[in-house]
C-alpha cells in the first residue's frame, strides 16, 4: 500500500503536480494499491490503464479518480502529460458526501473528455495548481473548495453513463453502506445482515477488492465522522463519542488515538482549517497528556506516515519510495 507522507502532524493531506514533478511512481508500471484518492487528469501521451483488470487505452484528455484499495497501473506509456491529485479521506471534512461520488467515479469506465468538460477541469485543476504551489493564508479552505467543484461536475458526467449490465458487487453495496450510514449505527455484522451475506463472506469479498476488512473500514468511517465533528463543531469530546457510537468517552479516546496516532484534543487543536493531522494505526508517539479544553483524554500530536506535502522535494511512501500513481 502506498500512502501519504508528511514530515510534519500538521502539513496538508494533499498533493497536486504533474507526472513529472512527482516522480516516476507516478507512471508505475506495476500493480499497487493506495491509502489515498487520486485524481488523474491526462492532457497528452500514449499507451493504456488498467485498473481493477480493466483495460483502457490513452485517448486523452482523460479525467478519471482511483479510490483506496484499487488495484491499478500503467502499460506501455509514452509522454503521458497531464496532473495529478492526490488527497486522503481528512480532505473531504466539510463535504463528507463527495466520498460516494468517488466511490461511484472511481467504477466508473475510462471516458475521454469533450471540449466543454476539458474546458473547465484544465482551468479548476489549474486554479488548484496555482493555489496549492502559491500557498497564501485561506488556501487549504479554497483547494478544498476547488477539489468539491470537480467532484461533483464529474458526478454529473456519471448521470448519463451509468455502468450497464451489472448488479451492484458485495463490495460496492457494503461501500454505499459505509458512506450513507450513520456511523454510530455502523457494524459488520449489520452490513452483512441488509446485504444478505455472511459476516465472513463480506469480509472475503470486501478484503479482495479493497485489501482492507469490514471492521477495519468501519472503524476509518468512524474515525473519519469524529475528526469532522471535531474540526468543524464545537461539541466536546464526550458528545463526539456518542455521535460516533461510543457510550464511553475514555474508550471513545483509546479509539482515536490507536486509529490516528493523537488524542481528540491534540487534533482538534491542531487540525485548523488548513492542515490536517497524520498518523495511522502504526503511526506516532504520544507527546505526553495535556487535557485540553476538553478535559477528558489528552496526548500529543502522532509522527505517523499517514499525509504528504510535495512541495517538500522528496515524495516518497512506504519505506523511503516515491509515491504517485
Amino acid at each position: 500500500m502506498h500512502r501519504l507522507d508528511v514530515p510534519m502532524p500538521n502539513e496538508l493531506p494533499f498533493a497536486i503536480g504533474t507526472f513529472d514533478t512527482l516522480g516516476p511512481m507516478s507512471r508505475a508500471d506495476f500493480p499497487h494499491r493506495h491509502t489515498f484518492y487520486e485524481i488523474v487528469y491526462v492532457t497528452g501521451g500514449a499507451g493504456s490503464h488498467v485498473r481493477d483488470l480493466h483495460r483502457s487505452e490513452l485517448r486523452p484528455p482523460h479525467l478519471e479518480f482511483i479510490v483506496p484499495g484499487q488495484v491499478h497501473h500503467w502499460e506501455g506509456c509514452r509522454g503521458v502529460d497531464g496532473y495529478l491529485v492526490l488527497f486522503t479521506e481528512d480532505f473531504l471534512l466539510d463535504h463528507p458526501g463527495d466520498r460516494e461520488v468517488l466511490r461511484r467515479l472511481g467504477a466508473a469506465p475510462w471516458r475521454s473528455l469533450d471540449e466543454a468538460a476539458d474546458g473547465w477541469a484544465a482551468a479548476l485543476l489549474g486554479d488548484m495548481d496555482r493555489e496549492y504551489r502559491a500557498g497564501d493564508g485561506g488556501f487549504g479552505s479554497v483547494l478544498r473548495a476547488l477539489l468539491h467543484v470537480l467532484i461533483v461536475r464529474a458526478g454529473r458526467r456519471l448521470a448519463g453513463a451509468p455502468v450497464a449490465g451489472r448488479a451492484p458487487s458485495v463490495a460496492e453495496e457494503f461501500a454505499g453502506l459505509l458512506a450513507g450510514a450513520d456511523p454510530a449505527d455502523l457494524s459488520v455484522r449489520g452490513c452483512a445482515e441488509r446485504i444478505g451475506v455472511s459476516a465472513g463472506h463480506l469480509t472475503e469479498v470486501v478484503k479482495e477488492a479493497t485489501g482492507r476488512t469490514p471492521g477495519e473500514l468501519v472503524r476509518q468511517a468512524r474515525a473519519h465522522e469524529a475528526k469532522r465533528l471535531l474540526a468543524r463543531t464545537g461539541l466536546t469530546v464526550r458528545q463526539v463519542a456518542l455521535r460516533v457510537g461510543f457510550d464511553d468517552p475514555a474508550y471513545f479516546c483509546r479509539f482515536f488515538r490507536r486509529e490516528t496516532g493523537v488524542s481528540p484534543g491534540a487534533f482538534r487543536r491542531g487540525g485548523g482549517r488548513d492542515g490536517g493531522w497524520g498518523g495511522g494505526r502504526d503511526g506516532g508517539r504520544d507527546g505526553g497528556r495535556d487535557g485540553g479544553r476538553d478535559g477528558e483524554c489528552g496526548g500529543g500530536p502522532g509522527g505517523g506516515d499517514f499525509h504528504h506535502d510535495p512541495r517538500i522535494p522528496s515524495i516518497v511512501g512506504g519505506r523511503g519510495r516515491p509515491i504517485g500513481s
